[in-house]
């Protein structure tokens, strides 16, 4: 039999695709899911029950949420990335790991062809293939959602004309959770105008007395929360669950789709938001004014390549080696007090603190140079534009 990896998820799409190709092609089709956060042991057990029933010769879950933290989500943090200044990038940051995932596994299980289900309308048909082809580019890539252009209606009658009636009611709200955020999908989404209510987000307000925390972070990673040290991994997973009661890091994120079209997605994500804005403020302490410019802009490049699938670019790596650089001394504490549905970032504690008061204080009396060091500076500093103002001095 052709030996066939598919990308499964236990949705209506990859379903279609385990007992379509199993049955009706001729495949052999080891189903593989790829665990980026957000998945549980029992949800695993049962997307597994799922896909051989379904046909599947094999199932096997990978567990990626180390990976992904190591490969991904540290850069974001480092970068401080937020796309359109919003959006954490939640679900595509981790799309890119599933891909990298699941097309090793193929070669490890030697199958000449990788299958996942997507439309042909979205981003994740470009990630995937993308990755897929890079790495890859000798094992077929099938996608018979896109290909045959299915309607979801279509994909539900032909699994129960083959015996198999799960409920496919589709949800009101399309969940999409991971370690670095949850995306909320809904009717209002598809407009410009409607706001997503508070009961689309999975997390509802539960905690209303303020909370106080102390985030540590040690050369950019976050290793404690309230002084208890802990694995970066953990920490994000522990900050969520406190910053979730809240109800903080909800939004709704517009951009541009890679195929060229406008698109808009709620979202939740309460630790990334905190992380990237503490370690932000963190950075504004201890790194110089230039260090910060050339971050944020290859910070965001970083994120944008990374949205659009192409991670595996070299000039990824020389970001990276980059954003690591400029970590060297953004050590310290990041003090942040929780409310209702926001959070306020308190002040810092950094031996690196370069708001040192030894060199004096902005807008007090200087201790580093005397009133005429001052006074020449600033003439010195309107040559430039004095000299402008001279020569161009009948210019409108």
């Amino acid at each position: 039999m052709k030996k066939l990896v598919l990308a499964y998820s236990g949705g209506l799409d990859t379903s279609y695709c385990a007992m379509n190709l199993s049955k009706e092609h001729g495949y052999e089709v080891h189903a593989v899911s790829v665990n980026t956060g957000g998945f549980s042991q029992q949800e695993i057990k049962q997307i597994e029950e799922k896909a051989i029933a379904l046909g599947a010769s094999s199932y096997t879950s990978i567990d990626a949420v180390q990976n992904f933290y190591q490969k991904v989500v540290k850069y974001l943090i480092y970068g401080n990335v937020l796309r359109n200044n919003t959006y954490p990038l939640s679900v595509s940051a981790e799309r890119i790991v599933q891909a990298v995932e699941i097309v090793n596994h193929a070669k490890k299980v030697g199958a000449k062809y990788i299958a996942h289900g997507s439309t042909g309308a979205g981003n994740d048909q470009v990630r995937f293939d993308m990755i897929f082809q890079t790495l890859a580019p000798e094992i077929e890539i099938i996608t018979p959602i896109r290909d045959n252009k299915l309607a979801r209606e279509e994909e539900i009658k032909y699994l129960q004309e083959n015996g198999v009636d799960y409920s496919w009611e589709k949800a009101k709200y399309s969940i999409n959770r991971g370690l670095w955020g949850t995306s909320v999908g809904g009717d209002e989404t598809l407009t410009s105008n409607l706001p997503l209510p508070d009961s689309a987000y999975p997390s509802q307000l539960q905690q209303k007395e303020p909370l106080q925390l102390k985030l540590t972070f040690e050369n950019g990673e976050l290793v404690a929360l309230d002084g208890e040290k802990n694995d970066p991994v953990f920490n994000i997973e522990k900050l969520e669950a406190l910053a979730s009661k809240y109800a903080i890091g909800r939004d709704i994120h517009v951009g541009d789709t890679i195929i060229g079209i406008k698109g808009r997605v709620g979202f939740e994500a309460a630790a990334p938001l905190i992380i990237i804005k503490a370690h932000h403020l963190l950075e504004k302490h201890t790194l110089s004014k230039w260090q910060q410019y050339q971050k944020e802009q290859l910070g965001n490049f970083y994120g944008m390549l990374l949205h659009e699938g192409n991670y595996l670019d070299e000039v990824m790596r020389n970001i990276e080696a980059f954003l690591t650089d400029t970590q060297k001394n953004v050590s310290g504490d990041v003090f942040v007090s929780l409310y209702p549905f926001q959070f306020r970032l308190d002040g810092i504690s950094s031996e690196n603190d370069l708001m040192n008061a030894s060199f004096g204080s902005y807008g007090e009396m200087n201790k580093g140079w005397t009133a005429d060091d001052a006074k020449g500076f600033i003439k010195i500093l309107s040559n430039p534009g004095k000299i402008a103002n001279h020569v161009n001095q009948n210019n409108d």
